[in-house]
């Protein structure tokens, strides 16, 4: 599951650079739509679920 939130993040990343990661993208704002709001979604659902069995994971141990 984490190679899967790895890529999906990777695949988001295009054109992004380093300099949008603190604020210095420009002033635009973009929204996003189609397989890019699919992606955003499926990271977001991914990571929530990776969150939760990780936290399981502890408790059981």
């Amino acid at each position: 599951m984490s190679l899967a939130i790895v890529a999906l993040i990777f695949i988001q990343g295009k054109g992004g650079g380093l300099g949008s990661a603190w604020g210095g993208g420009g002033a635009t704002y973009q929204s996003r739509r189609g397989v890019e709001k699919f992606t955003l979604n499926l990271t977001h659902v991914l990571v929530f679920l990776f969150f939760l069995l990780s936290i399981t994971n502890f408790f059981i141990q």
